[in-house]
């Protein structure tokens, strides 16, 4: 079995190549061994309790935000997934006490 790297970048569709060779991989058994062993169901378990806590902390609020005509166009305009973008944003220009004093 050979090891196979590919990139896929955000937005990006895997090509018809890509969706073979992943249906392809995912056809073949997983092999356990010393360096990757079977997770016992005790592993399992706390993974799940870790992965449900990042959730919830990592959950956001949902708002109601008025933004001019011309802002929510340009914004808009970004494509699918504008408002993770002004999420994002918001969030550099919160954490940069210039930009909050220029606003103010």
């Amino acid at each position: 079995m050979a090891i196979h790297n590919m990139v896929v970048r955000p937005r990006q569709k895997p090509t018809d190549e890509q969706r073979a060779r992943i249906r392809e991989a995912a056809a073949f058994p997983i092999t356990y061994d010393d360096d990757c062993p079977e997770l016992t169901t005790e592993q399992y378990e706390a993974f799940a309790r870790i992965a449900a806590k990042q959730r919830a902390e990592r959950k956001k609020q949902l708002v109601s935000l008025r933004l001019s005509p011309d802002t929510l166009a340009k914004a808009k305009k970004l494509g699918r997934g504008y408002t993770g973008v002004l999420s994002r944003l918001l969030d550099l220009a919160i954490n940069d006490p210039a930009m909050v004093a220029k606003c103010l």
